[in-house]
């Protein structure tokens, strides 16, 4: 068994200073004021160093990884631990192998299937709990 662990980052990539301002006082808000949720991107870490996510590409897969913590588009926030799997190093692979033919980069929406959507696949695949609501967006939780 393996740790699965969720990497969480304020998006803050707008490259407006206000706006980004705005989005982390909207995530200390509703996140950490109310628990609400926020404006968050989201990555999964399970076996080595690196995180898996998913994004927007015209071309090719949107699953995508980098160094945990180390997403240089966004400001790293927090990890939570999941749980535990018991799928192997070789069964993760194939796994991220499947989601990668499945999860097109230009099949990305903001609103129905992003990187926190993404991650919720991974991790019920996995066997360990989904995202905490505290970490989806606050409208997603309105809308589903």
């Amino acid at each position: 068994m393996t740790e699965v662990v969720l990497h969480i980052y304020d998006v803050t990539n707008s490259g407006s200073e206000k706006t980004n301002n705005t989005i982390l006082q909207i995530n200390r808000f509703f996140k950490d004021g109310i628990g609400l949720g926020g404006i968050f991107h989201s990555a999964i870490q399970v076996y080595g160093d690196e995180e898996w996510s998913y994004g927007f590409c015209e071309q090719g897969t949107g699953v995508f990884s980098c160094p945990s913590s180390k997403n240089p588009m966004y400001t790293y926030r927090e990890k939570i631990v999941l749980g535990k799997t018991d799928c192997t190093i070789f069964m993760v692979n194939q796994i991220l192998r499947d989601l990668s033919r499945e999860w097109p980069g230009h099949s990305y929406d903001l609103l129905s299937k992003n990187c926190n959507h993404f991650c919720d696949v991974l991790c019920d695949v996995l066997g360990v709990p989904k995202l905490p609501g505290k970490v989806k967006p606050f409208i997603w939780e309105c809308i589903y």
